[in-house]
């Protein structure tokens, strides 16, 4: 399973995740701008899995519009 690795965590490292996690959702939640693009590399970060997925661009008139 994709999260087993939780199982073998104490107690104060799991507290330890969430707090990271906590702090890098309120970072994206707190940014502005451009920060908010629907690319989210450092968010993807906080993820145990390492993979980069390379965003998809609509085209121009979909991506004015939504």
């Amino acid at each position: 399973m994709i999260d087993d690795d939780l199982e073998a965590l104490s107690r104060e490292d799991l507290l330890a995740e969430v707090r990271r996690l906590r702090q890098g959702i309120r970072a994206h939640r707190d940014s502005t701008g451009q920060d908010l693009c629907w690319h989210h590399p450092r968010l993807w970060g906080l993820l145990p899995e390492k993979t980069d997925p390379l965003p998809v661009v609509p085209s121009w008139p979909q991506f004015l519009h939504g």
